[in-house]
């Protein structure tokens, strides 16, 4: 990236904010400061003086050198760390640590960030335990000032951060808002919160909020960002009320900063997100690829579509894609896999990242996550690179994904699935048998505690048992266990009859007798908004229900009432087959050699199936319904719009949506 366009600095970048008032000069060390140069002869004879001298300086004295040596030009820093001379004075300094003025040794220690002094140098180790040892004797400016050092010099400290933030503690009302704001960067670049000073953060936040530059805003939201500082809904939507309203007058920066805290608490503030999709895509072309990056994360994350947004960032990146990261091209594809949407240039979109990903292809062996995101972004909008999967799906690859932090065996078993049903003639890698049989069986463990207990899947189970003649004529499995949701399995025959064929009934028999619960208005509320903390679509079924389990007590006669008469059972009917057998042999083949009816998949949908606000299926339920199609099952939706509001109506009307569902041939 080097001598390209991108010009992000990680450590110089979050900063800016300090730029924006005066009082930040005493709380922080500016690189930008103008110094006189000293002559490089001058500093030698420093130098030698030192040498000559053998330790009898003052510690005024070996202040006053290390200032001195901190001005010469800065192509002659590195070779002067490395100078006898200059390593005398450090053990001089050492020596007398004690004796040193806090002042004074602020002032060395700005030297050697000037200097760009190792960060592991002995004479950094001596300042750091001299600092934790009379850090409650100096005043939070210094101890703020000595912290910015500290990460300018990009020295761990995690003693001297805990002596900080137990000051800060006791001394809270001293924190003026150019002392909390430089606290909180120095929380984020420590990269940990103090579990007691959060509530005191969000206080502080909300007494500041309407006085902070946008700068500030921005630095706030990455501080909490980086050391993972969750904050309440309350607060965090006071900040997206109040970028809403400036968004126009806020730097790129700022504004990414608050949208990766939005990202982080899930936060789905639709005026924000409006004012985004308005100032963000003409911005695109100036905005470095990792800003690039987390404004279409961000909308993913909050699965929240906006055309506009996603189209401006498609057009630009191909020309940036070199500047991508494995982690940034992995989020790009996951990104737009995840929101289904496929750009006017979907094809220079498409390959450039893919390229990108084969030349990113040795980064993967140490975050083999990144490979997995990107790779299951393109399963969702069809899409099958299969030199990439075939080492995704490698013994090698899946052994690495073992020392991940992140659980990636659902993922590779999401992919390895897809690529059985949509890619015949893939040649590759597969999963072992093995551990697909034990990830199915993980899946389907979770799905019988907390996806088939739903109260709105009870709900159409039992709803249909009764109308189609017993629960033998409908079953509430995972046909594809791989995309992590449940499906209510109906069977028509050539003539509309429904066919008895789960003659092995454990949901029924466990889930659907004796269990009730009242459709409250507080459950009706839940099961129509959803969780408030939407979920990655991958995440979105890995969840508990929102409410309770919940059906009806069954009742003989509606399948009657609604359908005329009885309906005759195909009694020659088979069983289900064991999970898995489709593999053998898909059912779409059975179904055209044995053209005897049509296979129904209920699909009970939720909010988190789709996008925010919208119609718009998710990537991973897209994938889901082509999937079932290809297998030949026929997809049948009960949308939570139409199905959630019935749900407090009449038995009759609900067996009334249920039969139009099943029966409709329209459907």
């Amino acid at each position: 990236e080097k001598g390209g366009t991108e010009t992000h600095d990680s450590k110089e970048d979050p900063r800016v904010f300090q730029k924006g008032r005066p009082e930040y000069r005493s709380l922080s060390f500016d690189k930008s400061e103008p110094i006189e140069t000293l002559p490089l002869e001058e500093g030698l004879a420093i130098l030698r003086s030192v040498a000559v001298r053998k330790g009898g300086q003052s510690p005024g004295a070996i202040t006053d050198h290390f200032h001195r040596l901190s001005r010469l030009p800065v192509e002659q820093h590195a070779a002067l760390v490395s100078e006898p001379g200059f390593n005398e004075l450090c053990r001089c300094a050492v020596r007398n640590i004690g004796l040193f003025d806090t002042s004074d040794l602020v002032d060395v220690l700005k030297a050697c960030v000037r200097l760009v002094v190792p960060p592991a140098h002995p004479l950094l180790n001596a300042c750091e335990k001299e600092f934790c040892r009379r850090a409650w004797d100096m005043n939070l400016d210094q101890l703020l000032l000595v912290a910015d050092c500290w990460r300018c010099l990009e020295r761990n400290v995690p003693s001297y951060l805990s002596i900080l933030f137990s000051y800060a503690n006791a001394h809270w009302k001293d924190l003026t808002l150019p002392r909390f704001v430089q606290l909180v960067y120095i929380i984020g670049e420590g990269r940990r919160s103090p579990a007691d000073l959060s509530q005191k953060v969000e206080s502080m936040i909300l007494k500041y909020l309407d006085s902070f530059t946008l700068e500030e805003v921005g630095a706030v939201c990455l501080g909490l960002f980086k050391s993972l500082s969750g904050i309440s809904d309350h607060v965090m939507r006071r900040i997206a009320d109040r970028v809403s309203l400036q968004m126009e007058d806020m730097s790129t920066y700022a504004l990414v900063n608050v949208l990766k805290m939005l990202r982080y608490t899930r936060m789905d503030h639709l005026p924000l997100l409006k004012e985004l999709g308005k100032v963000i895509p003409a911005r695109i072309p100036t905005t470095n690829i990792q800003g690039i990056m987390h404004v279409t994360l961000t909308c993913s994350s909050l699965h929240y579509f906006d055309e506009g947004v996603m189209a401006a960032v498609a057009r630009a990146l191909p020309s940036k894609v070199t500047y991508c990261r494995s982690k940034d091209a992995a989020k790009f594809l996951w990104s737009f896999g995840c929101l289904d949407y496929e750009p006017p240039n979907e094809e220079e979109f498409y390959s450039s990242l893919i390229e990108q990903m084969h030349r990113k292809l040795h980064e993967f062996g140490k975050f083999p996550e990144h490979l997995l995101t990107g790779l299951l972004g393109l399963a969702f909008v069809k899409r099958f690179p299969e030199e990439l999967i075939d080492y995704a799906l490698s013994d090698d690859f899946v052994r690495k994904t073992r020392g991940s932090k992140y659980e990636l065996k659902k993922d590779l078993f999401t992919l390895s699935e897809s690529v059985e049903i949509e890619c015949p003639s893939y040649q590759g890698s597969r999963l072992p048998p093995q551990l697909s049989q034990e990830l199915t069986e993980m899946i389907l463990n979770f799905a019988e505690q907390e996806i088939y207990v739903r109260p709105e899947i009870v709900e159409a189970v039992s709803l249909l048992g009764n109308m189609l003649g017993g629960p033998e004529y409908v079953k509430n499995h995972m046909i594809l266990p791989h995309t992590r949701s449940s499906d209510l399995e109906v069977r028509l025959s050539v003539d509309g009859r429904p066919i008895p064929f789960n003659l092995k009934n454990p949901v029924a028999d466990k889930k659907l007798e004796d269990i009730g619960v009242s459709l409250t208005d507080d459950l009706m509320t839940q099961l129509l908004k959803g969780r408030s903390n939407s979920r990655s679509p991958v995440e979105a079924e890995d969840e508990a229900p929102p409410g309770g389990e919940a059906a009806r007590t069954p009742r003989t006669g509606d399948r009657a009432a609604l359908s005329g008469g009885a309906l005759l059972a195909d009694a020659g009917s088979q069983a289900e087959p064991e999970l898995g057998r489709w593999r053998e042999g898909p059912p779409s083949l059975s179904l055209n050699r044995q053209p005897r009816g049509v296979k129904l998949a209920i699909q009970v949908s939720n909010r988190n199936h789709y996008c925010f606000c919208s119609k718009r299926l998710l990537g991973l339920h897209r994938l889901k319904r082509r999937q079932l199609r290809q297998l030949g099952y026929v997809v049948v939706e009960l949308p939570f719009w139409e199905w959630f509001p019935l749900l407090k109506r009449t038995r009759l009307e609900k067996l009334s949506y249920l039969h139009y569902k099943v029966f409709d041939p329209a459907l």
